[in-house]
């Protein structure tokens, strides 16, 4: 399982995204946990990594699961119409 930082803004998108992918070769089953659990500081960027991820992880013929995706960043990307992209786990409650 691969796992998101606990920030992921446009900063340290480029590196956690080629992160990700070194993790992505070291893969040998068809489906790509991403855990995103730890995530709570976060802005756009980090949709950006996913998306990017995922389109790697469909290129390399595997599926993406995105785990424990903080509600805000998925209501994030429902607003931007590409939830159902990297939506896959059901979200927490609202608090």
């Amino acid at each position: 399982m691969l796992v998101l930082p606990q920030e992921l803004t446009q900063s340290q998108a480029s590196a956690c995204l080629t992160l990700l992918l070194q993790g992505l070769r070291a893969q040998s089953s068809p489906e790509v946990v991403v855990d995103a659990t730890a995530l709570s500081r976060f802005d756009s960027a980090a949709l950006a990594v996913l998306l990017e991820f995922r389109r790697e992880t469909l290129a390399a013929g595997k599926r993406l699961r995105v785990r424990g995706m903080p509600r805000r960043l998925a209501d994030l990307a429902t607003l931007y119409g590409i939830g159902e992209l990297l939506l896959s786990d059901p979200l927490p409650p609202v608090r």
